[in-house]
């Protein structure tokens, strides 16, 4: 029998799904359409100002008008923090996870612990990072003096404060990832490690044979979520270096020229249209890789 009845109330579960959807035609694809159309126009942030079309006019300039020279080094800057936070961030997530797995006393402590960053924000993330750093008696500058004879300025740094913002970015999130990592370990039978002990398999076996291959759709979903969530990252750059002393990635020029710069609309559409294109293309690439990985194994 249809759960719903009949007559009228079978369109209950369409009314129900119209929501959501009126919500997402309005507020995501929408604005994203009109980016897309304003990224052909001049169009400037003005009420009742009138606006032309100019064709790849905003594309040109992204990278070769006005302030471009800047533009590829943010690329590159957006690459390898895409890299770097994608790799180190799941492989200590997974390292976490495993050991957590481990039903070792406490290990909801830990749990909580470790998915505490997630859920403080960035501004307070910033903050904290910002009194940890402080290079005028800072906790981790007073171990570098006191280990190494080392001081630093951190965020304030022009060689050093990118890598910073890196590994706060990593703090804050590495918890997310850890706790799909443990969901997908604890889906995996523990039949198949006794199986594998009788049959003399060590740990490193286990994990490689066992372990990894059964958890391929976390390390998919983290990869994915890792890959757009650090290309898309512009907040905790504002709340720590505001873009300054080399730290400027795509998401934050998106965000400068958008709010802080002229008031066009049509160069900071074209930018964020670049950067939607560039992401799309990563995760297109890593969704057919780890798929594949996943059938294979």
């Amino acid at each position: 029998m249809y759960p719903f009845g009949k007559g009228i109330s079978r369109t209950i579960p369409y009314l129900l799904l119209a929501i959501p959807l009126v919500l997402y035609l309005v507020y995501y694809f929408g604005p994203s359409v009109m980016t897309i159309y304003y990224s052909f126009t001049n169009m400037k942030f003005l009420p009742g100002s009138t606006y032309d079309f100019v064709g790849w006019d905003n594309y040109r300039d992204v990278f070769f008008a006005g302030n471009s020279a800047e533009r590829w080094p943010s690329i590159s800057r957006t690459l390898i923090f895409m890299v770097i936070v994608t790799l180190v961030q799941n492989g200590l997530g997974l390292f976490i996870a495993i050991i957590i797995n481990q039903r070792l006393r406490g290990d909801k402590f830990y749990r909580a612990i470790l998915f505490l960053p997630v859920v403080l924000g960035v501004i307070v993330v910033a903050l904290v990072w910002g009194l940890m750093f402080d290079p005028l008696g800072g906790p981790v500058n007073t171990l570098y003096e006191k280990l190494f004879g080392y001081n630093d300025t951190f965020f304030g740094s022009f060689s050093h404060s990118f890598y910073y913002v890196i590994f706060v970015q990593i703090w804050q999130y590495l918890g997310y990832s850890m706790l799909i990592f443990l969901a997908g370990l604890q889906t995996v039978p523990k039949d198949l490690y006794e199986a594998g002990h009788i049959d003399g398999a060590n740990r490193w076996q286990t994990f490689w044979k066992i372990t990894f291959p059964l958890i391929a759709p976390s390390i998919t979903v983290n990869m994915l979520l890792a890959i757009i969530g650090s290309m898309q990252t512009f907040d905790i750059i504002v709340a720590t270096t505001d873009g300054n002393f080399n730290t400027r990635t795509m998401a934050y020029d998106v965000y400068k020229e958008t709010f802080r710069g002229s008031l066009e609309m049509g160069l900071p559409s074209a930018l964020a249209v670049v950067q939607f294109l560039l992401i799309l293309i990563f995760v297109v690439v890593a969704v057919f890789l780890l798929r594949k990985r996943e059938v294979e194994q």
